[in-house]
């Protein structure tokens, strides 16, 4: 298996276990990862997950544990992956806030999570996002598509029953082996459809 570099954005909305559950994932493969979190994620964090935020430097420390983790602060825009000149192979905002996402749609650059991912679009390079959000309204779905069109993949957060999920971590292993697929990254987390 071919290590790959993968910039990885937690952001503030609901469904911070996707962004966990592939952070896990990828580093425990041997892969490369480039992580931001966002303010917001971490009170996400404490919301859905019972974590205290003032306790940042030991969850990092655990996630690092993983695998090579590099984290980068949102202000650190002398981070690597704020380059086009650095062999980044793909990045996920996962979950993805409808603030970020109009953010990275209409190339705001205002922090290193939106100027990575303009990064990634300008490069030509794998960009997915994953927002979690319902009902979507109109200005969503306008963002979600400028920023289709700008090449980026749209993957909601939308897990898929026909392989019988009977727990929470089997829905989110759909959703995070989706993202998987569109990395190209190869994994076991969920049965496909036609197999045994």
């Amino acid at each position: 298996m071919q290590q790959k570099r993968i910039a990885v954005g937690i952001t503030g909305a609901s469904g911070a276990q996707y962004g966990i559950r592939l952070l896990q994932v990828l580093l425990q493969a041997g892969h490369h990862v480039h992580l931001m979190v966002s303010d917001a994620a971490w009170q996400v964090f404490r919301e859905e997950m019972g974590w205290d935020p003032s306790k940042r430097e030991a969850i990092l420390a655990e996630w690092a544990s993983w695998g090579e983790l590099e984290y980068h602060t949102m202000r650190d825009f002398r981070a690597p992956i704020a380059s086009g000149s650095y062999p980044c192979d793909g990045m996920v905002v996962i979950p993805c806030s409808m603030g970020t996402l109009s953010s990275i749609a209409h190339g705001a650059s205002r922090n290193l999570l939106e100027r990575s991912a303009d990064v990634m679009l300008k490069e030509g390079r794998t960009l997915i996002m994953v927002p979690r959000e319902t009902p979507l309204n109109q200005i969503h779905l306008q963002n979600m598509l400028t920023l289709a069109q700008a090449g980026a993949k749209i993957l909601p957060a939308m897990p898929g029953f026909y392989h019988q999920p009977t727990t929470i971590d089997e829905l989110i292993d759909f959703v995070v082996g989706k993202v998987l697929d569109n990395l190209r990254v190869e994994h076991h987390l969920f049965r496909r459809w036609g197999s045994k």
